[in-house]
């Protein structure tokens, strides 16, 4: 079939999504989140996550349902994410997504929260070229990947050897005072700070690391040079320039990602790079992309910042493409796998 109806359903961390599509036509794509009450935490709690995606579960479903125009029992089949992700909030999302299979009698598709991330691409953008560059980037990963299938063949280039790039991003915006999720605020204030003030370290990035970690990605050390850098401002007793700050930590990050993607596509001859991930939200990851793309003669893919974190429409999206594909489905006693390897798209 090539445009079935495809219900997504993910529950990684801390946002519960749930997602209809037909075909590569998103119908429908509902969020229900609990960063609100993650946010007096500071970061995730997987508990508290947990409790939320149970409460949020049948009425996220209901919401989605009703915004498609379809009837449950219209479905061809349900794809859920099995891993990567926080133990017990995946649970959560497998165990309805088994309950719906079983109530509706309809094929299951456990899949992989890193490949759904690419499959949300082509709602926007069409069919994937094959091979293409994936970068991915959120508060758990931090990954670029050779996709030469989306449905069964995908290489892992590089990833990140310590804190993701998001997670970064988290612990930055605290030193600085900062709301969390720390991403969108730490977005917010570098567009009136200056980008060069403040020479942050470029993790990975030294001709010998070049050569030992290519692809992959460290942002521990610029997270700990942040650190330094505010605590021996505050010394002076005078305010933080947060503007500057988040502006030349946002560079350091930025600059990194961008050239070691640029660098893969040309060592790999790939001409289409996807980004995908929360972080691909961030305005200045988007200019510099697209900038330096041009100057390499590579396309650069990146879906509204909507479909760039976590959702239901990732999931749905890479199950049509499994079921299209006419893969079998996995079988009911599939278990979640937070460490689930990328290599493997499905359960």
């Amino acid at each position: 079939m090539t445009n079935p109806l495809i219900l997504g359903i993910e529950t990684s961390c801390d946002e519960t999504g749930i997602g209809i599509v037909r075909g590569n036509q998103l119908l429908a794509d509902t969020l229900a989140s609990s960063v609100e009450e993650q946010a007096r935490f500071g970061g995730v709690v997987p508990e508290v996550a947990s409790r939320a995606h149970v409460e949020a579960m049948i009425p996220t479903i209901k919401k989605s349902v009703e915004a498609s125009g379809i009837s449950l029992n219209q479905i061809d089949a349900i794809a859920v994410t099995s891993g990567p992700g926080l133990a017990g909030a995946l649970v959560v999302g497998v165990a309805a997504a088994k309950a719906l299979a079983v109530a509706l009698n309809k094929p299951i598709y456990g899949v992989n929260h890193l490949a759904a991330h690419v499959a949300v691409d082509t709602l926007e953008n069409g069919a994937l070229p094959e091979p293409c560059l994936a970068l991915l980037v959120s508060g758990g990963h931090s990954s670029l990947l050779k996709v030469n299938n989306i449905n069964y063949s995908i290489e892992s280039l590089g990833k990140t050897l310590d804190d993701a790039a998001g997670e970064a991003f988290d612990k930055v915006a605290r030193v600085l005072g900062l709301p969390f999720p720390g991403g969108p605020w730490i977005d917010k204030a570098a567009q009136s700070g200056d980008q060069l003030s403040i020479d942050f370290p470029k993790g990975l990035m030294s001709k010998q690391d070049l050569i030992d970690h290519t692809y992959d990605f460290s942002f521990s050390g610029l997270k700990t040079a942040v650190a330094r850098w505010v605590q021996a401002w505050q010394k002076t007793g005078e305010a933080i320039p947060v503007a500057d700050v988040a502006a030349s930590f946002q560079e350091a990050v930025v600059e990194v990602l961008v050239k070691k993607t640029m660098l893969a596509a040309q060592n790999f001859g790939i001409n289409t790079v996807v980004i995908g991930g929360g972080v691909a939200a961030n305005s200045r990851l988007r200019a510099m992309a697209q900038s330096e793309a041009e100057k390499h003669g590579v396309r650069v893919r990146i879906p509204r910042p909507a479909l760039c974190t976590d959702n239901g429409a990732m999931v749905a999206a890479l199950g049509s493409h499994l079921y299209s594909a006419g893969l079998d489905p996995a079988d009911l006693s599939f278990e979640v796998d937070p460490t689930l390897d990328i290599t493997q798209v499905q359960a």
